[in-house]
C-alpha cells in the first residue's frame, strides 16, 4: 500500500500538524479567555481577536498560493477549527475562510479579503431561494456571497445589516439581496453552483470540526468538576452515572475527529469519492454536541446551569451552531441522496 492510499485510513498527524494545532492553542488559551467570549456577545464579534489572527496568517494560511495565500489543506484548517470550538472563539474565521477559498476559485478575491482586512461572509444554508436569508455573520461582513438562482452573487451594503439575538451568540442578520447597495454577479451556470457547493461542504466540514473542539472541552470541564465533587466521601466521578457518560463524550470526540480527518482527506484528494463524508461530519457533530454540552451541564447540577458557568456557554454554543446554517436534517437529507446515487450507480 502506497502512502498516498494509507492516508485514506491514516488520521494521524504529522510534526507540522502537531505544531500548527499546538500554536492556534495557545493563541486561544492566552488571548480567548472565557472572559473574552462573554465580553463579545452583544456583537458576536471580537475584532482584536480577528486583528491577531489575521496577523499571524489565520486567512492566508487557507487560500491557494496563486492568490497569495499559503495553501494549506483542509486538514489543516479542521486543527484551526477545533481550536475555535475549544475556545468558542467569537471571530467568524470559519465563514470568512469558507467564502474566500470560493472567491479565489471563481478568480475574483483580492489582497483585501486575502489577508482579512475586508470580511467576506456566506450563506451555508443548502437550500436557498432568492429572498431574504439569515446569515451568520451577516451584521458584521463587509461583503456577503450568496446563491441567487443559477447565479453566484456578491453583496455590499452602506449600512450593514442589525444583527439577530440568537443562542449561538453569532453576528448573525437577516440579509436582503434586493437591499443591498451593490450587487455583483460572480459566477453563473452548472460550474459556479458546483463551486458553491464545494463551499457548503468546507463550511460543514469546519462547523462539524470545531464542535468537536467544543465537545471536548466540554468534557474537560465537567470531567475537572467531577473529580474534585464528593458525595459520601468519594469523588462523583467514581459513580457511573457520571463516568459513564463522560466515557461516552471521549469515544464521540474521538469519532468526530477521525471522520473530520477523513472528510477532509477525501474533499482534497478525491473529493468525487465520498461526497458524503463532509457533510456527515455535521450531521453527527450537530447531535452529540447538544447531547454532550447538556451532559456537562447536569454533571455540575445547579451550577451548571447559572448563567455565568461556562458549561452554560458551551451549552448555548453547542445548539447555535449547529443550526447556524440551517436544519442539520437538510443536511441529513442530502447525505441520504449522496450515498443513494452512489448506490445506484454501483
Amino acid at each position: 500500500m502506497d502512502r498516498y492510499e494509507l492516508r485514506r485510513l491514516d488520521y494521524s498527524l504529522s510534526e507540522d500538524h502537531q505544531a500548527l494545532q499546538a500554536a492556534y492553542k495557545n493563541v486561544f488559551s492566552t488571548h480567548c479567555t472565557i472572559e473574552t467570549v462573554r465580553a463579545a456577545e452583544e456583537s458576536g464579534f471580537d475584532e482584536s481577536l480577528w486583528e491577531r489572527l489575521c496577523a499571524m496568517g489565520a486567512t492566508t494560511m487557507a487560500l491557494p498560493e496563486s492568490v497569495g495565500g499559503d495553501g494549506a489543506t483542509l486538514v489543516d484548517l479542521t486543527l484551526v477549527a477545533e481550536e475555535i470550538g475549544r475556545s468558542l472563539a467569537p471571530v467568524p474565521w470559519i465563514d470568512h475562510v469558507c467564502a474566500t477559498r470560493l472567491l479565489a476559485r471563481l478568480g475574483v478575491v483580492d489582497p483585501d479579503v486575502v489577508n482579512g482586512t475586508q470580511l467576506v461572509g456566506l450563506d451555508p444554508q443548502l437550500e436557498s431561494g432568492s429572498g431574504v436569508r439569515l446569515i451568520p455573520t451577516g451584521s458584521i461582513a463587509d461583503r456577503i456571497v450568496v446563491r441567487t438562482g443559477d447565479e453566484v452573487v456578491q453583496l455590499t451594503f452602506a449600512s450593514r445589516p442589525a444583527r439577530v439575538d440568537n443562542i449561538g451568540k453569532l453576528p448573525m442578520a437577516w440579509v436582503d439581496p434586493a437591499a443591498a447597495d451593490s450587487r455583483t454577479v460572480l459566477a453563473g451556470g452548472p460550474r459556479a453552483l458546483a463551486e458553491y457547493q464545494r463551499a457548503l461542504d468546507e463550511w460543514r466540514l469546519l462547523t462539524g470540526a470545531a464542535l468537536v473542539g467544543l465537545v471536548e472541552e466540554t468534557m474537560t470541564i465537567a470531567a475537572e468538576f467531577a473529580k474534585t465533587r464528593y458525595t459520601l466521601g468519594v469523588p462523583i466521578s467514581t459513580l457511573q452515572g457520571i463516568s459513564h457518560p463522560l466515557a461516552n463524550i471521549a469515544i464521540t470526540v474521538q469519532a468526530g475527529r477521525n471522520l473530520a480527518r477523513r472528510a477532509a482527506w477525501f474533499l482534497d484528494n478525491e473529493p468525487a469519492e465520498r461526497p458524503e463524508l463532509a457533510p456527515s461530519v455535521f450531521v453527527f457533530m450537530a447531535e452529540e454536541a447538544a447531547r454532550a454540552a447538556t451532559m456537562a451541564v447536569h454533571v455540575q447540577g445547579g451550577l451548571g446551569v447559572a448563567a455565568e458557568a461556562a458549561a452554560t456557554a458551551y451549552l448555548v454554543r453547542a445548539r447555535g451552531w449547529a443550526i447556524a446554517g440551517g436544519d442539520p436534517g437538510a443536511t441529513a437529507k442530502h447525505v441520504a441522496e449522496l450515498v443513494a446515487e452512489r448506490e445506484g450507480q454501483g
